[in-house]
């Protein structure tokens, strides 16, 4: 409902009461933002069905809204059993990013083209200015061309929606411990990630104090794992089985994805 007003008032002030009209305009965020993160662990657990690996479906986690920028910390399914080769822990680690990355470009699109241009507004004390990914500038670029200076985009509200969609997906495909990305880096090198997931978790501490504190919630999560669990990734059955080339080509698209996605500073509040 923010969202909506906020696109309604061109960025201005935010609704002084709850109408069930304007509640009803905030359901297409609420639905996208949902549905791109259940296209992503779906993608893990329609992975895990097809290697029959025993897991759950997705669980939601829900958060207070006026202290988080999408109402909802993700989402997670349980796997309930090893995964019996890094080809297969590789597989899946890699559906979930994919899937949700497939899911949010169209709702990207959609939302940048019933988006409007407005003069732009100097923010002011606490506005929160939201950072933006490669690929919402090439959508920006792709449909409005270059926003000439003086001028902003005034963001329709399911592009908020994609927007959490590619911080969900940048963040998921960190090489670090058990996200994604960290998956995806023990499927390709062995025990050997180990080391890249130390460095992770130092990059997370150093863009924490030299860059921004959006990393404070992440680089502690990291540092917790660390002490707590140890940097390397828990083994599967056959630590030995060969990935094959396309799996190595598919590495190389996550790395893309994650380029296209990454923003160094999510949120600045002025």
């Amino acid at each position: 409902m923010l969202y909506y007003a906020s696109f309604l008032t061109g960025l201005g002030a935010p609704p002084t009461s709850l109408d069930w009209p304007l509640l009803s305009h905030g359901l297409p965020y609420s639905a996208a933002v949902l549905g791109i993160l259940m296209a992503h662990e779906m993608g893990h657990y329609l992975a895990c069905r097809y290697y029959n690996i025993d897991c759950t479906l997705p669980f939601f986690l829900p958060f207070i809204p006026i202290l988080s920028v999408a109402g909802t910390l993700g989402a997670v399914i349980k796997i309930r059993e090893p995964f019996p080769s890094r080809k297969v822990l590789f597989d899946i680690g890699i559906a979930g990013p994919i899937a949700g990355f497939v899911a949010l470009i169209p709702l990207l699109f959609f939302a940048v083209s019933r988006s409007t241009l407005i003069p732009a507004i100097e923010p002011g004390p606490g506005t929160r200015e939201f950072g933006e990914p490669l690929l919402f500038r090439l959508a920006v670029w792709l449909i409005w061309g270059p926003v000439r200076e003086g001028m902003q985009i005034n963001l329709h509200p399911v592009g908020f929606a994609a927007w959490f969609g590619m911080l969900a997906t940048a963040w998921n495909l960190l090489p670090f411990g058990q996200l994604d990305g960290g998956h995806l880096t023990y499927g390709t090198l062995g025990d050997r990630s180990r080391y890249v997931s130390i460095a992770t978790a130092a990059f997370a501490v150093l863009m924490c104090i030299f860059v921004s504190l959006n990393w404070a919630l992440m680089a502690l999560i990291m540092v917790a794992m660390l002490y707590f669990m140890g940097s390397r990734h828990p083994m599967v059955l056959n630590e030995y089985e060969p990935l094959g080339s396309p799996r190595y080509l598919l590495a190389a698209l996550a790395i893309v994805m994650f380029v296209l996605c990454f923003t160094p500073v999510p949120v600045h509040i002025h």
